[in-house]
């Protein structure tokens, strides 16, 4: 979850690595630093905070060097302080290392270390590496192969980049189950944990795969295997600029990107799917037969994407009668799951690096099941281990809280529900031309709901005083729930609970007072009855109601404290539409909380460690 670059090849390595930190901070920002290789050797600077802070502690010192590696940290060993930030050097001062994941086994090999008489700083278990490469460098081996040797010893998952005094113009990389993406400029390399940070340089990426090892020098880089073979790499190129991870005027990255998602699920449907049509097209993305002779489909994800999941249950057991089971993809993992040959496995995943999610898919694919995947990020791990992978489009997301990625995933979902049904007989053409249209639609009706988003504002201010927030649904509204619960949770540290309307008389009722204000997503439909009455069960006990309704549905106005009416004309895709308010109201609750909406404290956006 933390972010690492690395940059050699030319004399300003160090602010390459500065900007491409302050890119990175979403996935960490407890502490930062960098290392540079110059003409005086080997200089650290680390900071507790931010890399801001970062900034400030170097004010107008130049660092000469054409190789740099930096750190920004989610803490998982050691308190956040400056003793715990990265890089961290070996005892001699000549090596410098930066690390994402966790070493398991770290206990282990610092009691074998100090033994030696090597000397630690820190409470990390990441300092353990830096140690390592130092003692195989001390017998003699080049840089590469010290790297490659500490990575065989150490147990969990790394991704790192190392740098050392006595190899100036080199940075050495290596990959094991935490992601990491080469870019290939004229006479310069990066390395970094996602492609983020590169576009401003380069599009030209490779993703390195796992157990692989990377060299950057000036003059190109070069890919081994575990047992140092050269592996052949072609570069893929990013379709996308620098421009999409700007803010563009807006205040938050998370406000730019709830306002991109008629683009989004746009471009998630472009070429798929047309009005008018009963064709769904996904080209070589999943390939033909994926599919055939399945009789039960298991969704994995976590967090947002298992929202996105039990939203995609309902469409696709509706649509194609495909039983469907969703799973914490953490669970599944661990709970000796029951699988088949008629058993195909789909993982979702905003980033594709999500580790619980894809150690779900790989255990799936050991057992010899079929797999697939739902990814944002193109060439993510995720992506390519699966059978096929089924990307949302959706561009970069940098907010840490997940916006326009979850309104994708339920356009993917619904296009590979009527993909299936037509597939399997269980939908009749005119049906899929019906429901093709309502997807078509939903870009255009997501426009109209952020046309609203004045009130969402207002209401926002009225209810961020209160500490506690209950959120109601029933069908392909509580999965909503669940995900209003969550955004509210993230960003604006309200204590937040999502559950299912027709669960509340079985406990949360209890909470119910004039301090709980209950939100319910209350659009018409066949279960808007029994929403009525639930509303009713928490006025009746001096609750606040504030319920998002159908547009025209004025009667509603009369049982609930507010309203926020959205168009409920597209079927089930309405999901995608009930989903920007709650994401308004939890970011506009931040704002005026004074919450750090793009950095929630604890979080980061990529869950890359376990």
């Amino acid at each position: 979850m933390c972010g690492i670059i690395g940059c050699v090849g030319r004399e300003g390595a160090a602010a390459d690595v500065l900007s491409g930190l302050q890119t990175l901070e979403y996935r960490g920002y407890d502490s930062a630093g960098l290392a540079v290789v110059g003409s005086g050797g080997l200089r650290v600077e680390r900071v507790r905070g931010r890399v801001a802070d970062l900034r400030k502690r170097l004010g107008r010192k130049k660092l000469s060097g054409s190789a740099a590696i930096g750190h920004t940290r989610w803490a998982t060993h050691g308190v956040p302080c400056e003793a715990n930030a990265h890089p961290h050097a070996d005892c001699t001062g000549r090596v410098a290392v930066v690390h994402n994941g966790i070493i398991e086994n770290h206990r282990a090999l610092r009691r074998a270390l100090e033994a030696e008489g090597h000397k630690f700083t820190s409470e990390t278990d990441s300092e353990v590496l830096a140690h390592l490469v130092e003692r195989s460098l001390s017998g003699g081996a080049d840089l590469p192969t010290a790297l490659r040797r500490a990575m065989r010893d150490i147990e969990g998952s790394a991704a790192v980049a190392c740098v050392s005094a006595d190899a100036p113009d080199t940075v050495v990389a290596a990959r094991r189950g935490s992601p990491l993406a080469v870019g290939l400029a004229d006479g310069r390399q990066y390395v970094a944990s996602d492609a983020l940070p590169l576009v401003e340089h380069t599009r030209r990426v490779i993703y390195l795969e796992d157990g692989e090892l990377a060299v950057l020098t000036p003059g190109g880089v070069e890919v081994f295997d575990r047992d140092g073979l050269l592996v052949p790499r072609a570069p893929t190129v990013i379709a996308w600029n620098a421009v999409a991870i700007q803010k563009e005027g807006y205040p938050h990255f998370m406000l730019k990107e709830i306002h991109e998602q008629p683009r989004a699920v746009e471009d998630t449907l472009r070429g798929r799917v047309a009005a008018g049509t009963t064709a769904v097209d996904f080209g070589d993305e999943l390939p033909a037969g994926l599919f055939a002779g399945v009789e039960r489909m298991v969704v994995v994800g976590m967090g947002t994407s298992w929202h996105a999941g039990l939203i995609g249950r309902n469409m696709i057991e509706r649509l194609a009668r495909l039983p469907v089971q969703v799973d914490y993809a953490a669970d599944f993992r661990y709970r000796d799951p029951v699988l088949d040959d008629k058993t195909l496995v789909l993982a979702v995943s905003q980033s594709g690096e999500t580790a619980d999610t894809l150690e779900a898919l790989r255990l799936a694919r050991s057992l010899g099941v079929r797999t697939a995947a739902v990814a944002n990020v193109v060439d993510s791990s995720l992506a390519r281990e699966a059978d096929g992978a089924l990307y949302t489009r959706a561009g970069p997301e940098v907010g840490v809280a997940s916006t326009k990625a979850f309104t994708s995933q339920i356009a993917a979902f619904y296009m590979l529900a009527i993909r299936l049904g037509l597939e399997r007989k269980t939908l009749v053409a005119a049906e899929a031309a019906r429901r093709i249209n309502n997807l078509c639609a939903a870009g255009r009706e997501l426009r109209r709901v952020l046309e609203s988003a004045g009130r969402v504002e207002k209401l926002a201010k009225k209810y961020a005083g209160a500490r506690d927030f209950l959120f109601l649904g029933r069908g392909t509204g509580y999965p909503l729930a669940l995900e209003g619960a969550l955004k509210l949770k993230e960003v604006a540290y309200v204590h937040a609970e999502g559950y299912h309307a027709a669960e509340m008389k079985h406990g949360p009722i209890a909470l119910v007072d004039e301090n709980m204000p209950a939100l319910f997503l209350a659009l018409k439909g066949r279960r808007y009855e029994k929403i009525m009455s639930n509303i009713e069960e928490v006025r009746s006990r001096g609750g606040k109601v504030v319920a998002v309704a159908s547009l025209g549905d004025e009667e509603i106005a009369r049982h609930v404290d507010d309203a926020i009416h959205i168009p409920d004309d597209i079927g089930v895709m309405n999901a995608v539409l009930a989903a920007v308010p709650l994401q308004l109201l939890a970011y506009h609750v931040a704002v005026a909380r004074g919450c750090d909406v793009d950095r929630p404290r604890n979080l980061a956006k990529s869950v890359t460690v376990e």
